[in-house]
């Protein structure tokens, strides 16, 4: 699970949205702080960036990087540090900016955020080294006491709420190592590089640490853990509130776990921060003492400011890792007899779990934060002990859920035991279909997730009712969101996937019914990739041009105010907007070519070719790979030949990369493997550059491209051919062996090859799975439904009873919108319109399936049949 997802949860009930548009009649938490509201002087902007507003005099200079300040604020003096920060830098024409509501500096120092931001409420930016030095002491003498949260990348400036960093002013970006575009400063040779924002203070190299704070770096190194009685032997987790460790007592050699709370730091919803959440999980386990279903309470300590919690090691796995490794839908056609298997042994872990709840209920302990994660089971499976008591309550009926996975959020009526009732509920759909998360989009789709699993699993279907009867209890379908369909399980969604053109026609529907016209970022509402870079609401893979391609290619009518609003974008593109295909200017430039706006696509492109290529990655979603496609294919399209020259050098580009890197196995790293970041896409590009040129040589790197991504596979269970993370192995068409499937084929159309054709077809079996975790295409299901649509490898799976099962399937994901068929985005908290990851791809799928001219992805139409 993506924690990342969360906040952008809060704005919308829908769509994932950026934090900073939550509405601001939301409880006052999204009203801006009351100095805000003051007069500027004559000569001052102000100004709005994302989460940030920004205050500076018009008659400054600045320079383009130097050494900055920040200061930190809990949610209870922000207000009064902002009026001291108002009141010192106006007068002295010093710009700053910082978190304008209540709201969003809790999300910046909540629990899951990023740690390399956490704290920072306010931003000063000195002049030179000399002012910086004179303000941070000034504004440390002026902040003394005010508490606030340790800003992990900066270095502290004595005790209060001031810190220094060296980093960029202005926004600036350049391309990391890994050909990935970041936030850039300057280095002594006047080259961009990578602004390093990590949760660690670093000094660039060609920079030398100002004498005056050599003492607080001094002062930074003096705490230390050498005294303490137990040794850090592992870190388990981490997160914005502290560290989670498997240790051992020195005194006894006992293992132990030793959870560490930063003091104002990692918030919950209630506000509590890291330090009173350890307080409560050890003032619950103290009371669960002797229970056997919970950790034993062994010590508790301070070391420098950061409490430590010392707990009893627990052997066994999380309930997930014994669900993963069991599940029988993972595999393509599981016998009645392991289907009942797991039926029993769902059955009786789900009873272990509720006992051990109803152990601790009877103690006046409400857990508050079940999940299949938080579940210890033994090795034997007989026994489960619960873990992480930082949310629970004690003797308070009253109390809510402030901290749950996603999966398991219980309505905000639900209070003391019932919040553990709710989740014990979920946990019952969720053994069988572990896609409760959709119910923080439709509650009733339980009902639904009800119905699949009792066709599925030889499960009692009382048992099942007992559970979504505990899940609506109370529940009001909402009549906006779904008012042609009814709770229930098979009249759920408003069409079969199947329904070939009618399913098309309602997936149109709901995407136009979501589009945001008059919104500058985005104009349909997909994943949170598209408030991560600039220009993330046009890009191929999560925004506009995304969507436009496959209403297009499906058939459906044209959408001429989101193509103006794409074309409006185009003109004077977002600065740091990347340049790959999926996330970038050429992705959009090569969709309008198709839309037929000519001389705008070109006109981008004459963009994109005024930028250094040299250090882009070589992949298809951002790097070189998909340039090279683009420009390719809009040589073709427009018979500028300059752009097929382009597209070679291109091509060459990728093949010196490919010929430096490290092999697969090197230096101890996995790189990535698949369509989209892996080789396969410079395969990809090779090929089809081989098409127009007929250079056997391009087809050498194709192949040498495809064979360094199969070596990046593992089979599994059956024979199955799927990419190996190292501690995962995926069979997505992104970045898994599926899309490796796809050029397989394309290759083979061209040159037998043996080894290539057997991993095609063990790629196959990992497109045949009756569960896959998310709907998406590049992450989910409808990217098998497309792979089997397309692929020419022929034999079992590939038949036509296979596909349509696949897309059967797909249906899991899905959730009216609207009255119309929508499907969940990334993480599956909320529904996407994008093409990588919602309905747009899912559109795109089923017409690889379903159309009558088969459609595909940009530069993979189908291959040739034999």
């Amino acid at each position: 699970m993506n924690k990342g997802y969360a906040v952008f949860c809060d704005a919308d009930r829908q769509f994932y949205d950026a934090p900073h548009r939550m509405p601001a009649s939301s409880k006052g938490r999204s009203a801006p702080y009351e100095t805000l509201s003051r007069e500027l002087p004559e000569g001052w902007q102000r100004h709005r960036s994302g989460d940030w507003l920004a205050f500076r005099p018009l008659d400054g200079e600045l320079p383009s990087q130097g050494w900055k300040i920040h200061v930190s604020a809990c949610l209870a003096n922000a207000e009064r540090v902002l009026a001291k920060v108002w009141d010192y830098c106006v007068p002295r024409s010093i710009a700053f900016k910082c978190m304008p509501t209540r709201y969003l500096l809790h999300i910046r120092n909540a629990k899951y955020a990023d740690r390399g931001a956490s704290g920072k409420f306010l931003t000063v930016y000195p002049a030179d080294e000399e002012q910086c030095g004179r303000i941070a002491e000034e504004l440390n003498e002026l902040l003394a006491g005010e508490p606030g949260p340790y800003i992990l990348s900066d270095l502290r400036w004595g005790t209060g709420p001031v810190y220094v960093r060296y980093g960029s002013f202005t926004e600036r970006h350049c391309y990391d190592d890994k050909g990935e575009l970041r936030p850039a400063i300057e280095d002594d040779q006047g080259q961009l590089v990578p602004d390093r924002r990590e949760p660690a203070f670093r000094v660039p190299e060609w920079v030398t640490l100002p004498e005056f704070l050599q003492p607080h770096l001094a002062a930074r190194s003096a705490t230390t853990v050498t005294d303490l009685p137990y040794k850090i032997e592992q870190a388990l987790h981490f997160s914005n509130g502290g560290g989670v460790y498997v240790g051992r007592d020195l005194r006894t050699d006992q293992r132990v776990v030793l959870k560490e709370a930063r003091p104002h730091a990692g918030l919950a919803a209630d506000g509590a921060d890291a330090v009173t959440r350890l307080e409560r999980e050890r003032d619950a386990l103290k009371r669960l003492s002797g229970l056997g279903c919970a950790p034993e309470v062994l010590d508790w300590f301070t070391l420098g400011d950061h409490t430590f919690l010392v707990l009893e090691f627990i052997e066994g796995r999380p309930l997930n890792s014994f669900f993963a490794h069991r599940h029988p839908l993972i595999e393509a056609d599981p016998s009645p007899e392991r289907l009942a298997e797991y039926t029993r042994w769902a059955m009786r872990v789900h009873g272990l779990v509720a006992d051990a709840v109803r152990a601790i209920h009877s103690r006046g302990v409400v857990f508050n934060d079940l999940h299949l994660f938080n579940i210890m089971m033994s090795e034997d499976e007989s026994s489960v002990v619960l873990l992480d008591f930082e949310a629970a309550s004690v003797d308070d009926q009253s109390s809510r859920q402030v901290i749950a996975n996603p999966g398991f959020v219980a309505p905000a009526d639900r209070r003391g035991f019932d919040v553990d009732r709710y989740a014990l509920a979920c946990l019952r759909l969720a053994l069988f279909l572990p896609l409760t998360s959709l119910l923080a989009v439709d509650r009733g789709k339980a009902a639904h997730l009800a119905e699949i699993a009792a066709t599925q699993f030889p499960v009692p279907r009382d048992y099942l009712d007992e559970a979504v009867a505990e899940i609506l209890r109370g529940h009001q379908p909402s009549p906006t969101s779904r008012p042609t369909s009814r709770t229930g399980g098979a009249d759920y969604l408003p069409v079969a996937l199947g329904d070939w053109p009618h399913s098309r026609d309602s997936m149109v529907r709901a995407v136009l019914a979501s589009a945001t016209p008059d919104r500058e970022d985005r104009y349909f509402p997909g994943d949170i990739a598209q408030f991560a870079t600039a220009g993330g609401g046009t890009c191929f893979a999560y925004g506009a041009a995304g969507v436009l391609y496959a209403l297009a290619e499906t058939g459906a009518d044209r959408c001429p105010e989101a193509e103006e609003w794409l074309l409006r974008r185009m003109k004077t593109p977002a600065s740091g907007s990347p340049l790959g295909f999926y996330d970038g200017l050429s992705g959009v430039a090569w969709v309008l070519d198709r839309l037929g706006h000519r001389a705008p696509a070109l006109d981008l492109i004459d963009t994109v070719a005024t930028q250094r290529w040299q250090d882009i990655a070589p992949d298809l979603h951002s790097g070189l790979a998909g340039l090279g496609l683009a420009l390719d294919s809009l040589a073709a399209s427009t018979g500028e030949s300059a752009l097929g020259e382009r597209a070679l050098h291109c091509a060459q580009l990728v093949a010196d990369k490919l010929r430096t890197a490290a092999p697969p196995d090197g230096g101890g790293t996995t790189p990535r493997a698949g369509l989209l970041h892996g080789d396969s896409g410079a395969a990809l590009l090779f090929l089809r550059l081989y098409e127009r040129t007929d250079d056997p040589a391009l087809l050498d790197l194709a192949a040498d491209a495809l064979r360094r991504d199969l070596s990046r596979c593992v089979r599994g269970a059956g024979g199955a051919l799927q990419v190996n993370e190292g501690w995962r192995t995926m069979p997505y068409l992104g970045a898994g062996s599926v899309g490796i499937g796809m050029v397989l084929d394309d290759f083979l159309a061209h040159r037998p090859d043996d080894e290539f054709d057997r991993a095609r077809r063990e790629i196959v079996q990992a497109a045949q799975a009756k569960f896959y975790a998310q709907p998406g295409l590049f992450r989910g299901a409808a990217g098998m439904v497309l792979h089997l649509a397309r692929t020419t490898a022929g034999g079992p799976g590939t038949h036509t009873a296979d596909l349509r099962r696949q897309i059967d399937s797909l249906a899991w994901g899905a959730v009216p919108y609207q009255g119309q068929l929508a499907f969940a985005g990334e993480q599956m908290m909320r529904l996407s319109m994008d093409l990588s990851t919602g309905t747009a791809g899912c559109l795109l799928a089923l017409g690889s399936a379903l159309h009558d001219i088969p459609v595909h992805l940009p530069f993979l139409p189908p291959p040739p049949r034999p």
